[in-house]
């Protein structure tokens, strides 16, 4: 009987889920959209090379979490884990580098096989931005006041903090990259067997392990903000000095990272602690060198991701269905004038519940459970003289209204 059930790690969206994902998603394209970013849409799947040369052959996503396969055509693809990589191979493949500054929105389904836990899931969603073609701090600034100005609408900044830290420059990384590894070589033997191959193929990858173990060695590495150029130390110092002119709170976390090689310059994290342990409800950073390691010219970039799911699970209002206008017609003539009732109040964008069958009586008890608003009683003598009741549900007052004055009258109840 198991495929009756939902895979695990899946859920259905029924109604009341699916009004609190949709006002988190709605919230974040209206943020995004007041700073410019347009929507688009990449694949729900991709050649298997985007996600394995973004991503890394070591990472966990890579080597434990993709959902891979091979099509009909012998083809490898991918469900994807993430979007910033669909967007970046689409600035290349549809040719739009020339069209730089770019600003995106993206919202829609990712899938991981993970453990599922609190606000994770295999299939989640995500809304993110990508800002591409801005190399300078002001776009970190705007990427991250973005985010912020989406938590703030949907009524949670206030119980977020912000995490913010640098990578720095290539320079910065890589003369970080070099200690690192000999700190890191001398606990080899303590390194979880995934961070031994990483500190081989990609060492700043073990500051994202997971491992426990892992963790208590990083917790003691050297800082990278100990080996920042100049260059790197001025680009933070703008960007911090941006957030501050924003009023934008936030806290120095040196020990937030990405391991990966194409990030650098700004990382960053918004926490909820209304979700525990798994608290981040978006984070992102710059991340220049990624279109080039795709096979594309040298652009910068910067963007965030948030899930929806946990952005959903921190709302606090109440998030009620629509309450619609009953329509109640008693008789065979007044059924036939409600369907036309109907469709011309809808054509008015007014929402609309006409039941099926039933007497007045049952129609009534519908409208009560649909919590409509109103009603609009239709009968032969209501019909002979070109007119509806309109009953206003919550008080009770009802009053007779002309069938032509029907729109006029129930604008308020829209």
């Amino acid at each position: 009987m198991s495929g009756l059930q939902p895979v695990r790690g899946t859920h259905d969206l029924l109604p009341e889920d699916m009004r609190r994902h949709r006002h988190v998603m709605e919230t974040a394209r209206r943020a995004a959209l007041c700073f410019g970013y347009q929507e688009v849409a990449t694949p729900i799947f991709e050649f298997t090379e985007v996600f394995k040369r973004t991503l890394g052959d070591t990472s966990d996503v890579v080597t434990k979490e993709m959902y891979t396969f091979t099509d009909k055509g012998g083809e490898t693809v991918t469900l994807r884990p993430e979007n910033t990589a669909g967007v970046a191979r689409a600035l290349i493949s549809e040719g739009l580098t020339q069209h730089l500054p770019l600003k995106y929105f993206y919202a829609g389904p990712m899938f991981r096989y993970e453990r599922p836990q609190k606000g994770r899931l295999r299939q989640f969603h995500q809304t993110g931005i990508e800002l591409l073609g801005v190399k300078e701090p002001g776009g970190d600034i705007e990427v991250i006041a973005t985010g912020v100005e989406f938590l703030r609408r949907l009524g949670a900044w206030d119980r977020c903090e912000l995490e913010l830290n640098t990578l720095g420059d290539t320079a910065s990384r890589q003369a970080y990259r070099k200690v690192l590894v000999e700190y890191l070589n001398s606990f080899r033997d303590r390194l979880s067997k995934d961070s031994q191959e990483r500190l081989e193929k990609n060492p700043m990858r073990v500051l994202d392990s997971k491992d426990e173990g892992d963790q208590k060695i990083v917790a003691n590495a050297p800082l990278s903000s100990e080996y920042l150029t100049d260059e790197a130390r001025d680009f933070f110092a703008a960007v911090r000095e941006g957030l501050d002119l924003l009023g934008i709170s936030y806290t120095i976390n040196q020990r937030l990272v990405r391991g990966l090689d194409y990030y650098c310059h700004t990382c960053f994290e918004i926490t909820c602690a209304d979700l525990g342990a798994q608290k981040t409800v978006l984070g992102g950073g710059r991340y220049d060198g990624l279109v080039s390691l795709m096979g594309g010219p040298e652009t910068p970039g910067v963007g965030w991701a948030s899930g929806v799911e946990r952005c959903a699970m921190v709302l606090q209002q109440e998030l009620p269905a629509p309450r619609p206008i009953a329509i109640v017609p008693m008789g065979a003539a007044a059924e036939r004038r409600a369907l036309q009732i109907a469709d011309e109040l809808r054509r008015q964008d007014f929402l609309v519940d006409l039941g099926f069958t039933g007497n007045m009586g049952k129609r009534m008890k519908r409208a009560n459970k649909v919590s409509a608003i109103a009603a609009v009683i239709l009968g032969d003598d209501e019909l002979a003289r070109g007119e509806a009741a309109v009953k206003l549900l919550d008080s009770g007052e009802q009053k007779n209204v002309p069938l032509g004055d029907l729109a006029a009258t129930l604008a308020p109840c829209r």
